[in-house]
């Protein structure tokens, strides 16, 4: 029975890979990857023969209409991306959105995803939250930053290392130099490291050390004067009480 199937694999450490991924990969007809040469390596890792094709977002306009037709033949196909679960800041999106359209199953596979873990630890409220992905480079920034000032609910981001001094910079420049924020890298890789503070000492720190690998920027919500003295009358009360 035709299907597509979206399937995570690790964001750094190999073990995370889910015996249950391997086993859709190994029995699939096809596998599309992000990058092929980078897949290879984990198809080999885990002993998955199946034919690879490419998709990835400068193809995948081109790309989706074959695969529907595919399907529709009654293939089985699985997305995987460079890393994580497809369609998070990542290709997916269109081919799932076909699939749906056309009456396609398609289902998502449990997995890694980088911005799940780095939320937990950051310590900030993580009962409800909003998912920035990557900001843009240049049109629409500052207006993005504008209308997330007041946002006040966690927020999440994907950041460059090569633009995070930058990003942090823009942080206390919009949000506060007091607005909480952590910063998670090289998640379930060796050299995995969380720095939380305020704005303005996160950014003091990365600018004093340069950063590498993935990462992912957690920012606290905008909280008001009045639900701040709301909440410091709440905790005085309390006091009192005792």
């Amino acid at each position: 029975m035709s299907k597509l199937y979206i399937v995570p694999t690790p964001i750094g450490n190999l073990e995370d890979m889910t015996f249950r991924a391997i086993k859709v990969l190994k029995e699939v007809n096809l596998i599309l990857a992000e990058d092929t040469r980078t897949s290879a390596k984990l198809l080999k890792h885990f002993e998955i023969g199946t034919h690879m094709a490419s998709h990835h977002m400068h193809n995948e306009h081109k790309t989706v209409e074959g695969i529907i037709q595919r399907l529709k033949g009654g293939e089985t196909i699985a997305l995987i991306s460079d890393a994580g679960t497809p369609a998070i800041s990542d290709p997916g999106f269109l081919l799932t959105r076909a699939c749906v359209e056309h009456g396609i199953d398609v289902e998502c596979l449990p997995g890694a995803t980088a911005f799940v873990p780095a939320l937990v630890n950051s310590g900030l409220p993580n009962d409800k939250f909003v998912f920035e992905g990557f900001l843009p480079d240049k049109k629409g920034r500052q207006t993005r930053f504008i209308a997330l000032a007041e946002e006040p609910r966690t927020m999440i981001f994907y950041v460059s290392p090569h633009k995070l001094v930058k990003t942090l910079g823009e942080f206390a420049q919009y949000f506060g130099e007091g607005r909480p924020v952590s910063v998670s890298r090289e998640l379930s890789k060796l050299h995995e490291e969380t720095v939380r503070g305020t704005a303005a000492e996160v950014l003091a720190h990365f600018t004093k050390k340069e950063p590498k690998g993935e990462i992912v920027a957690i920012v606290g919500g905008f909280v008001s004067e009045k639900k701040k003295k709301g909440d410091k009358w709440n905790a005085d009360d309390a006091d009192s009480a005792d």
